[in-house]
């Protein structure tokens, strides 16, 4: 199992995650976004997209985007749910990250980190409301349950993770969310978390990548 990826990707970081609990050994193949690499006619041929991460489970064979592969990486494991309904909840909000919490806070938080932030003065309101309302619609359902698909810890749970813990890195003021704050605690505390995060190198601020290409 090979594994296409960029360290400060946490699109990428979801997939780690997750093959961290399951105890997977892969390799990985570093793509380096800020040189162009993603968009090299072989990695698009892996992913039209250009985006990583794309997880390759047997040669030739390759799953691009984030969710995705946690949906295949989870098949047959505790962090998929049995039930039917469960199943349901854990897409919706998979969903939901792709849809309302990524063009949100993943977005300011790659434009802060890149230095892009002051190109698009516009947008920032906008964007800085929507990501304040996904985290508004997170405390209240984590006000009533310990995770988001359910009582147990799921690839819901990752999906939102990744960009909910560094969202402080965007400009957002978690303490204002008690309930998330409780529930970034309770996944830390899964066993085999990877508490490992990397930061944007310094090339980032030469070759600039979409906020959809780098997340």
């Amino acid at each position: 199992m090979r594994l296409y990826d960029y360290a400060a990707s946490q699109n990428g970081y979801k997939v780690r995650l997750l093959l961290s609990h399951l105890g997977v050994h892969y390799e990985t193949t570093w793509v380096d976004i800020f040189a162009g690499e993603a968009s090299s006619p072989e990695f698009l041929r892996m992913n039209p997209s250009g985006c990583v991460p794309v997880l390759e489970p047997v040669p030739g064979a390759y799953i691009p985007e984030s969710n995705a592969i946690l949906y295949y990486l989870a098949q047959g494991t505790p962090y998929w749910p049995s039930d039917h309904a469960a199943q349901a909840r854990a897409l919706q909000w998979m969903f939901f990250e792709q849809e309302s919490h990524q063009p949100s806070i993943a977005t300011l938080r790659h434009w802060t980190l890149t230095g892009k932030l002051s190109r698009y003065p516009a947008l920032v309101p906008s964007k800085r409301r929507l990501g304040e309302k996904v985290l508004g619609i997170m405390d209240r359902h984590l006000a009533g349950q310990p995770f988001f698909a359910g009582p147990g810890y799921s690839v819901a749970d990752i999906s939102l993770y990744a960009y909910t813990h560094l969202a402080k890195e965007g400009g957002f003021v978690l303490e204002r969310y008690p309930a998330v704050v409780d529930w970034l605690a309770r996944v830390r505390s899964q066993p085999g978390h990877l508490a490992q995060v990397f930061p944007y190198p310094p090339s980032a601020s030469g070759y600039l990548p979409s906020e959809r290409e780098a997340a």
